[in-house]
């Protein structure tokens, strides 16, 4: 017996409503927010439904968004803002550890000022923001904390040891957060992008010799052939906070352009042609 064609477009316009109001009614705490990954997560956040809190030394991007001045190498400063948001918008669900910094170099490059920096920023930021949050969370029957972590974790990349080495904390810490919170409701998971279309990456590259060369060989050890673009990241961080991904935790999602897992021939060479 066929299926009624317009049931069936009913019941997939039901499934986009359900996806678009997915965190409806919930909370969301992003940081790092002012640009970027962060912006695109608290947008995309925000488009599906959820009430959403931008973090950052400077959130005046995140405008119409809500947006608290916040540091996160300053605990006081984000307990004060993290209890804002649980004051003016009724709670926390979900927060998204996504502020960060990058550092250039080999082990002996950087002076331990840049490393103690790094290590402060990206893994200590998570932490400390995740103590400000936790008592919040654990009265949410949707809770969720997703990590921005990087294919760093995972790969080696040249000259970035500093910050391959906060980013391997940060994938650790993850599991860790996850194994001890999960009893309370807490699901725990990160997302590995690969190099990401960033302001940051821009002012690397406009630091570069020549940027057009450093673009292209950017986007070549990617398989895709291209930058990932930070809305990209923002749908799978979307995906591990969606109450719909309620079975995941513990997990690292690679948003990455396939880096992590392919390993491809290198492209044939063009044919001479003979004239």
């Amino acid at each position: 017996m066929c299926e009624d064609p317009m049931s069936v477009v009913r019941d997939v316009e039901a499934r986009r409503r359900t996806v678009s109001g997915e965190f409806d009614g919930l909370v969301a705490v992003v940081t790092g927010a002012g640009s970027g990954i962060g912006l695109a997560t608290a947008r995309e956040l925000a488009a599906r439904g959820a009430a959403v809190a931008c973090l950052d030394l400077d959130p005046s991007g995140a405008a119409p968004l809500l947006g608290l001045t916040a540091d996160v190498t300053d605990e006081p400063s984000l307990r004060r803002a993290v209890d804002a948001v649980a004051e003016r918008l009724g709670g926390v669900d979900v927060l998204v550890n996504n502020a960060g910094i990058g550092a250039q170099g080999t082990v002996e490059d950087n002076p331990y000022e840049e490393w103690w920096r790094v290590l402060d920023v990206n893994l200590l930021g998570i932490v400390r923001t995740t103590r400000c949050a936790l008592p919040h969370l654990r009265a949410s029957s949707h809770a969720a904390i997703v990590n921005t972590c990087s294919i760093a974790a995972t790969a080696g990349l040249p000259d970035r040891a500093a910050y391959s080495a906060s980013k391997g904390a940060v994938l650790a810490l993850t599991l860790a957060m996850a194994a001890d919170h999960v009893r309370e409701g807490i699901r725990v998971n990160c997302v590995n992008p690969g190099t990401v279309d960033t302001p940051w990456v821009g002012r690397l590259l406009d630091a570069a010799d020549d940027p057009e060369a450093e673009r292209r060989a950017l986007a070549q050890r990617q398989p895709t052939g291209r930058l990932v673009t930070a809305e990209e990241v923002a749908a799978a961080i979307a995906y591990l906070a969606s109450p719909r991904a309620g079975g995941t935790t513990g997990m690292a999602l690679a948003v990455d352009g396939g880096m992590q897992g392919l390993r491809l021939r290198p492209p044939a060479p063009a044919p001479v042609r003979e004239r």
